[in-house]
Formats: structure tokens, C-alpha cells, sequence
């Protein structure tokens, strides 16, 4: 199954003081090969990327990782996720729920370092 890397954890694994727990599970997922990622995730790293090493890695990543689309039914699972968040009491950024239900969508998981998306999974168990 594929695993759809969340910015959480991609932004912990490009720099020098990410978390060496988050690092070490990215670069298992990468070996592994099941590592992918989705436009959202892949904009947000570029919004922030630093410097030229970063960038490198990240027109490496374009390369050779697969990339889960954002096709009209994650956008409207998106919809629903977001709906029963909001009853449930939860604010959950509008990032977090189109990559939730895009790995969810693409039955992938989700590797993230994230407490929205921690919270979001109770909500909606996988």
C-alpha cells in the first residue's frame, strides 16, 4: 500500500533539525519505495522550501515519486470530512483535509507529524 507522506513530515525529514523519530520513518517509507505524494503536499514544500538543497530534493521528489491526484471525488470527500468535523466541534485546516482524504480516497496511508491530522483520524477512523 502507498503512503502518502504529509508536509509535516517531508519538513522534518529536508532539515538539518527535523525530528530524528519523524526522519527515520520518511526514510523507511522511501526505501520501502511505497513513499508518494499529492499536489497539495507538493505545493506546500515548495512555498517553503530553503535554499538550493532543499529545492534539489524536492525537483527529485517530482522525479520519482508517484503523485495521488486531486480528482473531483477527493475534493467532495473533502467536503464530507470537512462537515463532520465541524459538527464533531473540530476546526481542521482546509490543507489537512484535502490531503487526509486524498490518501484516504487512494486507500494509501498517511504518514504525518501533525495533531490536526491526529485528531482528524480519530473522526475518521482509515
Amino acid at each position: 500500500m502507498n503512503c502518502l507522506v504529509d508536509t509535516s513530515s517531508w519538513i522534518h525529514f529536508l532539515r538539518h533539525d527535523g525530528d530524528a523519530v519523524v526522519c527515520e520513518r520518511v526514510r523507511r517509507i522511501l526505501l520501502s519505495g511505497l513513499a508518494c505524494w499529492c499536489p497539495m503536499v507538493r505545493l506546500e514544500l515548495w512555498n517553503g522550501a530553503r535554499g538550493d538543497r532543499e529545492k534539489a530534493v524536492l525537483k527529485e521528489f517530482q522525479a520519482e515519486l508517484p503523485e495521488l491526484p486531486i480528482d473531483e471525488a477527493v475534493w467532495q470527500l473533502s467536503f464530507e470530512t470537512a462537515r463532520r468535523a465541524r459538527a464533531a466541534g473540530l476546526t481542521i485546516p482546509a490543507t489537512d483535509l484535502l490531503i487526509a482524504s486524498c490518501a484516504r480516497h487512494h486507500r494509501a496511508g498517511l504518514e504525518h507529524s501533525d495533531a490536526d491530522l491526529d485528531r482528524l483520524s480519530e473522526l475518521v477512523p482509515e
